[in-house]
């Protein structure tokens, strides 16, 4: 698997290796200790979830807090989302940054969000099915979100429309506003 790095330094691009012929190819999509030594990451994946969305769906951006906060491995088995992490972290030099990456089928790219970022992705094909990993359980009393669309963090969304959202997203908070770590 190589890496590839982003913006934000903790936040990174996985690429598998394949291995092709006529019939189709192979690839490891997670293999714990290579994880492990690639991302810094010890903590055991816990839980698999799986979404489908159709295109203009927007879904985030959310996080858990401490002590049920998660790491996430991103990944996309049908068709292509933006995908996008924003550094939640009061201290940090980023702060309120945010990194976005176009995940797919195709690319097969993964993206790693640790924790004390926040997740969100948009779809950009007429439906996606996305694949995460995380390092807790959901914890519904740890559960958070920020705006889409908050002005302190710019986050320049491919769309063409107003996306679809969920209620909570609707009503989430801005940034400035947000329990954070």
């Amino acid at each position: 698997m190589q890496v590839i790095a982003t913006a934000l330094p903790e936040v990174l691009i996985l690429e598998p290796k394949l291995i092709g012929d006529a019939r189709g190819f192979f690839m490891e999509s997670f293999h714990a200790r290579r994880f492990a030594e690639l991302t810094g990451c010890d903590e055991a994946m816990v839980q698999d979830n799986h979404s489908r969305s159709t295109r203009g769906v927007l879904r985030g951006l959310h996080y858990q807090l401490p002590p049920k906060a998660q790491g996430k491995l991103v990944r996309v088995v049908a068709g292509e989302i933006f995908d996008v992490a924003v550094d939640i972290r009061r201290g940090s030099p980023t702060f309120g940054h945010w990194v976005g990456v176009t995940l797919s089928a195709d690319n097969k790219r993964q993206l790693w969000v640790p924790p004390g970022f926040a997740h969100g992705f948009c779809v950009t094909s007429d439906s996606a099915d996305v694949i995460y990993k995380v390092t807790a359980y959901y914890s519904p009393e740890h559960d958070r979100a920020i705006r889409w669309d908050d002005p302190a963090i710019g986050i320049e969304w491919p769309l063409d429309a107003p996306p679809q959202l969920s209620g909570k997203d609707e009503k989430a908070p801005l940034l400035r506003d947000a329990e954070v770590f």
